[in-house]
């Protein structure tokens, strides 16, 4: 059986402004009073891109979904929904039965908040020879104790199952607290894996970002079959878990390659959402330091934003975002963003697209704002774009370049 979309639905989605004629931006009220470490790394100037957009929803009725990967040869995308399902959806709008052979998924809710499940999904650097795609998700340990995990598996020729998977990664150690797991897996083109972690929220939990004997709160980089290399930073050092690349993260959601360069953007509280750009051996300073303040409006940590031997975000948004995806657009297709990051949000709807002059932030644009909560985003191969929302209803929105808007 499939899922499709209704027609109901699609013509209301289709009737999407152009995004010439979206509101202005207007920043809001900060949280916190930090001044910035240097120009431009919050709130740079604001931007309007000069193009018309058409928008087509692919399809609906996907619970929560967390990631989208565009399968090469025109095979069109696969998709996971939260709960725990790992689909394949035509760009006609076809979604598949969900595929056999993913692990057990935790799902378990924190509170009113459901963040554990099925998360993020690659295809892998190797496809063409292996069929090898990769995931992330929240993975029981028994008597409600959770960590994030990636693993790995071969995709079926007919994508309708995973066989020969396996953990590439597992966090340590187990947690009580089922929020805040990351997740992300990018590839670095030289045979690692670069995974993104969460520090699991609670004020017992988050000081493990600050420790290297677990891997809360970190970027870890692993071989493609979950070995370590010999390189990362912390290999040989006593007490220290040889995986991981940088530390003192807060929540990392979205991660993406600039060339050889790792970006990543992490949740903050309220205020201080970050991109970083992790090189190895870096502390990042959560929950020492932050340009966002506790939900109750009390100081996190040492009250302050910068701290001597912790590394500077290369941007924050205060007020947040919350992040899903990040991206760099590669395409000619949308004229004058190559280069640029695209940023999904949870928080301020749609999608952030930011100009970048080296390493430092030159103006932000939000775009897309139409479609709210927008966990994932995915460039494909013709330069047009996916949106993916996150709903219980959620679904999938194609945008390209149009002369109507509509």
């Amino acid at each position: 059986m499939i899922r499709s979309m209704t027609t109901t639905t699609a013509l209301a989605m289709c009737l999407a402004a152009p995004a010439a004629a979206q509101e202005t931006h207007s920043w809001g009220a900060k949280n916190a009073d930090f001044e910035p470490a240097f120009e431009n790394q919050t709130r740079a100037e604001l931007a309007q891109s000069d193009l018309t957009f058409e928008y087509r929803q692919i399809t609906e009725g996907l619970e929560h979904p967390w990631a989208v990967a565009e399968l090469p040869d025109g095979a069109g995308l696969l998709v996971t929904e939260r709960p725990g399902r790992l689909v394949h959806v035509s760009l006609d709008g076809d979604v598949s039965e969900p595929i056999s052979g993913l692990p057990e998924i935790f799902n378990q809710s924190a509170g009113n908040s459901t963040q554990a499940g099925l998360l993020d999904v690659k295809v892998g650097p190797n496809f063409a020879e292996d069929r090898m795609i990769y995931f992330t998700y929240a993975k029981g340990k028994g008597d409600g104790m959770s960590v994030t995990a990636a693993g790995r598996g071969v995709l079926s020729e007919d994508m309708t199952a995973l066989t020969d998977v396996m953990d590439i990664f597992e966090q340590t150690p187990p947690s009580p607290a089922a929020m805040h797991y990351g997740s992300r897996i990018v590839f670095d083109g030289k045979g690692h894996a670069f995974i993104t972690t969460g520090e699991h929220f609670t004020d017992e939990e988050r000081e493990k970002a600050q420790g290297l004997d677990n891997t809360y709160g970190k970027v870890v980089r692993v071989d493609l079959d979950g070995s370590v290399p010999d390189d990362n930073p912390f290999v040989g050092q006593e007490g220290a878990e040889a995986s991981i690349w940088s530390y003192g993260h807060r929540n990392i959601q979205g991660a993406a390659m600039r060339g050889e360069q790792l970006f990543i953007v992490e949740h903050g509280p309220a205020g201080g959402d970050e991109i970083n750009i992790p090189q190895a051996g870096l502390n990042y300073g959560w929950p020492v330091v932050s340009y966002g303040v506790r939900y109750d409006g009390e100081d996190i940590g040492t009250g302050g934003a910068q701290a001597e031997g912790m590394a500077e975000p290369a941007y924050y948004w205060d007020p947040v975002i919350a992040p899903g995806d990040m991206l760099f657009y590669d395409g000619t297709l949308m004229s004058g963003w190559q280069g640029d990051s695209l940023v999904a949000g949870l928080v301020a709807p749609g999608v952030v697209r930011l100009e970048w002059d080296g390493d430092r932030v030159s103006s932000e644009e939000r775009l897309f704002t139409e479609y709210g909560r927008v966990r994932d985003i995915e460039e494909l191969s013709d330069g047009s774009l996916i949106l993916a929302t996150d709903y219980e209803n959620g679904g999938l929105i194609h945008v390209t370049i149009g002369g109507s808007g509509s």
